[in-house]
């Protein structure tokens, strides 16, 4: 089973992420890190993605969410990346369009070993609610690297900063769900000519 359990303890946050990639149902997920438009993110995230999980998270959100939202994306990552394992007989490419009312969000991933996160994304306002809308780019580079995935994400339309939010995580989520699935034609194969995809 690809399962991890994944604990980050720093003076600026405490995390901890549990997944369950082949998980039966998603109708459990928890997602506490005291950033409630964060939880509301990642609860999008997980769903689409297809993923069971625990997360929780306590940081200096009296300063601002930076510290928070980035840990949590490096934690997940890590999380993914461990319960990944070596790889063996996954998709491993997938590139979805997402649409949420006027925003249209196009995600390829590619799951490399070589974290990266290319993104061209502007969102029409600074804030959504309490919540800086350049968190988005912080957590999703947090965590395409410590995931090790080559991320792109690209704004086709939007003006909505909510709506666009929204949609760059549906659309993260679902490129993941299909990039880890199951490769059935080669399902003990590692999908590189390198032989691996861990480094």
């Amino acid at each position: 089973m690809r399962k991890a359990e994944i604990v980050r303890k720093t003076e600026e946050t405490d995390v901890k992420v549990k997944i369950d990639i082949d998980a039966k149902s998603v109708e459990e997920n928890k997602v506490d890190t005291g950033v409630g438009f964060l939880d509301h993110m990642l609860k999008l995230l997980m769903k689409n993605a297809g993923i069971g999980c625990d997360i929780s998270a306590r940081g200096d959100t009296y300063v601002d969410f930076h510290h928070t939202t980035e840990d949590v994306g490096i934690t997940l990552g890590q999380a993914i990346s461990k319960a990944l394992g070596e790889r063996k007989g996954i998709t491993r490419y997938s590139s979805v369009t997402i649409p949420m009312d006027e925003s249209l969000v196009m995600t390829a991933l590619d799951i490399s070993g070589r974290g990266a996160l290319y993104t061209d994304v502007t969102f029409p306002t600074e804030k959504i609610g309490d919540f800086d809308t350049q968190l988005v780019e912080e957590f999703f580079d947090a965590f395409a690297k410590n995931a090790g995935f080559t991320l792109h994400i690209r704004q086709l339309s939007g003006r909505n900063s909510h709506h666009l939010a929204e949609c760059c995580f549906k659309s993260v989520g679902r490129a993941v769900r299909e990039a880890v699935s199951p490769d059935k034609r080669f399902p003990d194969a590692i999908p590189s000519t390198k032989g691996t995809l861990t480094k």
